[in-house]
């Protein structure tokens, strides 16, 4: 089936482009970077002179200029010595990609930039620690047909490409992703007679690979298809694009989008800095359609470790209309321990926002557990004690209070 081309060339995507609209948003982290018009501008300039503003906001164009090789990524940056090692590695299966866009984001001349070090391959990830996996999940034992997987009775994950503009390093799924583009398109039918028969799925996952890097035309044949089963009653899409790719999403592809209701779209948020007047655009553009926003999270040692960037991180996606909705503990995928922070950080970091900001910036912290055991919430430990008179319950400033509770008569 056919993949979306990097080359612009249908009629169907003719819309005005997304406009780099001329605001600075301040981040009131450490770190804290400066992202508008003008810094954008001066990226495509120095790098891309010959690029106009029009080409640079044409998701095409951003595809077709990935940065995928080791020379290429010389143009704009200098690797440290663990990420040339990285590059240089000739039997490196998974592969490396950035849209100009998403690099633009970053400080180049910074090693230590947050984003950067979720993208650009690290000598790290060579080294396989105890208890990982290349399918944590147990993904592969849970798919009865190639494309699905089909975990809990009524919801089910239809992977609808193996094809991402950007690759993150920690990817869960980096066994299915980049290289072979075809490789699950072509299982689609097989894994939609699967959703129509099994009646019992009210609720689909599409994901990938990114879903929203398929065409218009592919992404509407997939909606009016799910459209016509009835027993679906949602579609959430899980995607990355609206922060590593803002440019794809137009009015074009947002009309598609909103045929099929209700639609739900998590998109995979991971530091502050990903929220810039572009992507500020995209994401209010799905907002504006009616098309209901999450986000999910993946905590990161040396990313978002720290109660300060979440904070930042879930207000500013609440200003853009984004519900922060699942912060993951990284999932032990082969050669990821350099990413994964202790469970205990991940409950020092949800004790530092509950009390301290509003219900709606606080996501649920889970853990995906090894093995396809499902998602497990994971809380600070706010009961202290209880027994038959009633709990004894700490608040956000450690203060204790009993709530009175009795055994219920039988």
């Amino acid at each position: 089936m056919e993949q979306v081309s990097a080359q612009r060339n249908t009629s169907v995507d003719d819309e005005p482009p997304l406009t780099q609209m001329g605001v600075d948003y301040r981040l009131s982290t450490p770190s804290a970077t400066r992202f508008g018009a003008s810094e954008s501008s001066l990226f495509r300039k120095q790098f891309f002179p010959s690029t106009n503003l029009t080409q640079w906001n044409d998701w095409h164009w951003q595809l077709f200029h990935r940065i995928t090789t080791t020379e290429q990524l010389l143009r704009f940056l200098e690797p440290t010595e663990e990420e040339r090692a990285a590059l240089q590695r000739s039997d490196w299966q998974f592969p490396f990609s950035v849209t100009p866009y998403y690099l633009s984001l970053m400080h180049l001349k910074d090693p230590n930039d947050p984003l950067r070090k979720t993208v650009i391959p690290h000598i790290a990830e060579s080294i396989v620690s105890a208890g990982e996996a290349i399918d944590p999940l147990a993904e592969d034992h849970t798919s009865p047909v190639p494309g699905i997987v089909h975990r809990y009775p009524d919801r089910a994950l239809f992977l609808a490409t193996s094809f991402c503009s950007v690759y993150c390093r920690y990817c869960t799924r980096s066994r299915l992703v980049g290289g072979h583009t075809e490789a699950l398109e072509e299982y689609w039918e097989h894994a939609l007679s699967y959703l129509e028969a099994h009646t019992e799925i009210r609720d689909v996952i599409i994901s990938g690979g990114d879903p929203l890097t398929l065409s218009d035309e592919r992404l509407s044949l997939l909606l009016a298809r799910f459209k016509r089963m009835k027993h679906i009653q949602m579609l959430r899409i899980g995607t990355k694009v609206p922060f590593v790719l803002p440019q794809r999403i137009t009015p074009a592809l947002v009309k598609v989008l909103k045929s099929y209701r209700p639609l739900y779209i998590n998109i995979h948020a991971i530091h502050p800095n990903e929220l810039s007047p572009a992507s500020r655009q995209a994401c209010n553009r799905l907002a504006d359609a009616g098309i209901v926003l999450g986000s999910q999270t993946v905590l990161l040692k040396g990313v978002n470790d720290s109660v300060s960037v979440m904070t930042e991180l879930f207000h500013q996606l609440l200003t853009v209309r984004v519900k922060p909705y699942y912060l993951f503990q990284c999932d032990p995928i082969v050669g990821s321990s350099h990413f994964r922070t202790s469970i205990a950080k991940g409950k020092e970091i949800m004790d530092g926002l509950r009390g301290h900001t509003s219900g709606l910036a606080i996501p649920y912290y889970v853990v995906d557990t090894p093995g396809g055991g499902g998602k497990v919430p994971i809380l600070p430990e706010y009961e202290m004690a209880h027994d038959r008179t009633g709990y004894c319950l700490r608040n956000y400033e450690g203060r204790t209070f009993v709530y009175p509770d009795y055994p219920e008569e039988s």
